[in-house]
């Protein structure tokens, strides 16, 4: 089964150009839930464009937010402002930014404080990884940001922190605009995003 969840994004992989921390990404990717590549981006559809709904739909958004990454790295405009390493521990940071989004145990709703989670799990599991501490804290430091000014959870609370550096705003703009319901993106049967 793990072998058979990188394959899921074989795609994406092929964007980062250090084999170290495509390793890194390869092994937390076959640490993920199974219900990772198998529920919605949504339990209820209000957040997320028909794409991310219905089965598999949390790996489409994945998939959409890294594709957008990508394309906006590739923008020289946009891509030069970032060391390759950076541009690389950021594709990593969005493919596994909702990684926990049910929780570890799948949770019957998502949990609001899953940036932590996803962090806490990626720290946990270091000593699996081929990345320094400096790398390790710019991975973890765009995921527990990536829900951007959201960062109360539904009692009011505050529990998240909102994005500061260059990094952190760029894994949100990515997610940010995967999760908006009029930029719509085309996938075929096998959850690949049709070029």
């Amino acid at each position: 089964m793990k072998e058979e969840k990188i394959k899921k994004f074989t795609n994406e992989l092929t964007y980062i150009q250090n084999e170290k921390i495509k390793n890194s990404c390869k092994t937390m990717i076959s640490l993920l839930p199974d219900y990772f590549f198998e529920v919605p981006a949504s339990s209820t559809g209000k957040y997320h464009p028909k794409y991310a709904l219905g089965e598999g739909g949390l790996l489409r958004h994945t998939k959409a937010a890294t594709k957008i990454a990508h394309e906006l790295l590739e923008n020289p405009i946009i891509g030069d402002k970032y060391t390759q390493e950076e541009k690389d521990l950021m594709i990593m940071g969005i493919i596994l930014h909702d990684g926990l989004k049910n929780g570890l145990e799948h949770a019957k709703y998502v949990k609001f404080d899953h940036p932590i989670l996803m962090k806490n799990y990626i720290i946990e599991n270091q000593d699996k990884l081929e990345l320094t501490k400096k790398e390790l804290d710019l991975l973890t430091s765009v995921i527990e940001t990536h829900m951007g000014p959201w960062t109360k959870d539904y009692q009011g609370n505050e529990v998240l922190e909102k994005p500061k550096t260059k990094y952190q705003n760029f894994v949100h703009m990515c997610d940010f605009l995967a999760s908006k319901k009029f930029i719509l993106i085309p996938f075929d049967e096998n959850n690949q995003i049709i070029e």
